[in-house]
């Protein structure tokens, strides 16, 4: 089904920035292996509609546009071009992502390994069924866009029109006066969370937060009797991420608490993006962890208004950009839903 090729890049530091080049694909877990857009010339190019495969991770992603990446990377070119639409392509990829379960670092991807591997595909008359996988996809994505215009309506969201306070706000934003201030000053002394091993954890509803980045640091969900902490806070963990919490949780020792939950909720997460900017800036690694003192005496640096923190013009301005972000959102699921109703219709 698939010519197998390698990437040839070895050195990303070597490679140019530029907004109207060709993407940059590497084998990482984010954003589909997109890194960046670059210079082309001197690499390999590779055509759109294909596969990819990381070496090391066994990852497999659909690549829609041409694109350069690196030799740790495998490039699975359909034979005859069959992969002529995303939805073919993400069928192919979630075909062959069941079959690489075994690999990982421990045991690299080649290409003789892939080429012993089969996948299962639709099929219809003993030919695969392209108008199954297009109509399959868009179903697909029609019900979760369904379930996020519910959300955008049930939550407000779908609102996008700026008032003029926030357009004010916004316009401002540039000649607003700041302020250093203490956290502890602010919030009182921070908490710190308690060990809970993986194995004394008993399964429940409690959001249980350690370190990390992924699920938002959230490790698990537990009904042991530890301290509960309250909505609308802010948890900076061992290397100083700063996350705005708007539930109940637990949390871990590697946990500091910053005790918000007197501001208004925008407010919050306004501070939680000030403090962030402060305390995750590379100074705390493993060797050296953010704890609650730490907290206690970050500095941050929050708008003014008569020398105090102006939590107003905070709530005001993160409505505004809410609604900046969520407008794309709105106007892209408007968009997919006519366009998938069209396929399905079809």
């Amino acid at each position: 089904m698939f010519g197998i090729s390698r990437g040839d890049i070895s050195n990303q530091k070597e490679l140019i920035s530029d907004p109207a080049g060709i993407c940059f694909i590497a084998q990482n877990d984010n954003n589909n292996g997109f890194v960046d857009t670059v210079k082309p010339e001197g690499y390999k190019q590779f055509n759109g509609n294909s596969l990819v495969v990381g070496r090391q991770t066994g990852v497999v992603y659909y690549q829609e546009k041409n694109f350069v990446t690196t030799d740790g990377v495998l490039v699975l070119s359909a034979k005859d071009d069959f992969i002529k639409s995303k939805n073919i392509g993400l069928v192919c990829r979630s075909a062959l992502s069941k079959k690489m379960f075994s690999f990982g670092y421990n045991n690299t991807v080649s290409s003789a390994k892939l080429n012993k591997i089969s996948i299962h595909l639709p099929i219809q008359n003993g030919k695969m069924d392209f108008a199954f996988m297009e109509s399959f996809i868009a179903e697909l994505e029609a019900e979760r866009l369904a379930v996020l215009e519910a959300h955008l309506l049930a939550t407000g969201l779908k609102d996008t029109t700026l008032t003029t306070e926030e357009e004010n706000a916004l316009k401002a934003f540039k000649s607003v006066a700041w302020g250093s201030f203490n956290l502890e000053k602010l919030f009182g002394k921070s908490t710190r969370g308690k060990r809970l091993k993986s194995d004394d954890r008993v399964a429940g509803n409690l959001p249980f937060v350690t370190a990390g980045e992924t699920d938002e640091g959230i490790s698990d969900f537990i009904s042991n009797e530890v301290t509960i902490f309250s909505e609308n806070t802010t948890t900076i963990d061992m290397f100083g991420s700063a996350k705005y919490r708007n539930y109940q949780y637990g949390g871990d020792d590697h946990i500091a608490v910053v005790h918000t939950e007197s501001l208004p909720k925008f407010a919050s997460i306004f501070v939680t993006a000030a403090i962030h900017k402060s305390s995750h800036t590379g100074k705390f690694d493993y060797g050296r962890n953010f704890y609650a003192k730490d907290a206690d005496e970050l500095n941050i640096h929050l708008p003014i208004k008569y020398h105090q923190p102006d939590y107003a013009l905070m709530e005001t301005l993160i409505t505004a950009i809410q609604k900046l972000v969520i407008k794309d959102v709105v106007l892209y699921a408007d968009r997919k839903i006519a366009a998938t109703q069209s396929v399905i219709a079809s």
